[in-house]
């Protein structure tokens, strides 16, 4: 059900071409993990680099290691990105039926809307487990600068992202959740080790504005470091803002973990 209701809520995506992002497999325990990576303009393999995760929707699902670039692969290819915020960028793909953190969800036929929980496991969902080992792994090929290893996602991936830093305290100094949504109860591993920027459409008819909003205010009790931003009229494609904004590529870049 879970399948057939998201493949129909999030059509999927045409391939298109990124010639300059590496077609790249992570593979642990038999498992292995799709993903294009971006290296910054003249990279130097003898420097260490900033680290942004990017985190796709169900719309991106696959095993093509292409569509997961729909929406995210323009973005981080500007000129403005690469020149300014020299950084490795890594599109993982998770594959059909999989997620990046464990959600369940139900039909309200009286609302007509999707209601979701968010219920914490204590083992990771395994192709999020392998996002954190491929980061694992350039972190200790000292590709990576430490404090700066950042994590995004839309939709299924902002679950996913809320999942992540959640999950490993400190590692992200900040992250970034369009249209997601997570478990309140769990804002404190977030407050006062990763920096966060909300994006939701107050309109979005598949994941309510309210699971943005209720983690906003949970933070903000605590005096995290959050910031909002919500798109009076906007629907579930909230990345469009996102991405256009301005100040998004530098505030992520301006956090350093401890």
């Amino acid at each position: 059900m879970l399948i057939c209701f998201l493949s129909f809520i999030f059509p999927g995506a045409r391939a298109q071409d990124f010639a300059q992002y590496e077609k790249k497999e992570f593979t642990r325990n038999d498992r292995t993990l799709k993903y294009r990576i971006l290296y910054p303009s003249g990279y130097d393999a003898r420097k260490t680099y900033p680290l942004v995760v990017f985190l796709h929707g169900a719309g991106q699902w696959g095993n093509d290691n292409e569509t997961q670039l729909k929406h995210a692969g323009t973005f981080f290819l500007q000129d403005s990105i690469r020149k300014n915020h020299p950084a490795i960028i890594i599109l993982p793909q998770c594959p059909r039926g999989s997620s990046w953190s464990f959600f369940q969800f139900k039909w309200n036929t009286q609302l007509k809307k999707l209601a979701f929980s968010f219920p914490f496991k204590q083992q990771p969902e395994i192709y999020s487990l392998l996002v954190k080992q491929l980061a694992d792994s350039l972190l200790d090929a000292k590709l990576v600068d430490q404090k700066r290893v950042y994590v995004g996602g839309l939709s299924m991936g902002g679950f996913g992202t809320f999942d992540m830093i959640t999950r490993y305290p400190g590692y992200f100094a900040a992250a970034f959740a369009i249209c997601g949504g997570g478990d309140t109860a769990l804002a404190a591993k977030i407050a006062g080790k990763t920096a966060i920027w909300i994006f939701h459409g107050d309109a979005d008819p598949v994941v309510n504005v309210e699971y943005s909003r209720n983690y906003v205010h949970a933070l903000q009790k605590m005096h995290a470091d959050v910031r909002y931003t919500e798109y009076p009229g906007v629907r579930h494609n909230s990345w469009d803002k996102a991405f256009a904004e301005k100040e998004l590529v530098t505030w992520l870049f301006s956090k350093k973990g401890d």
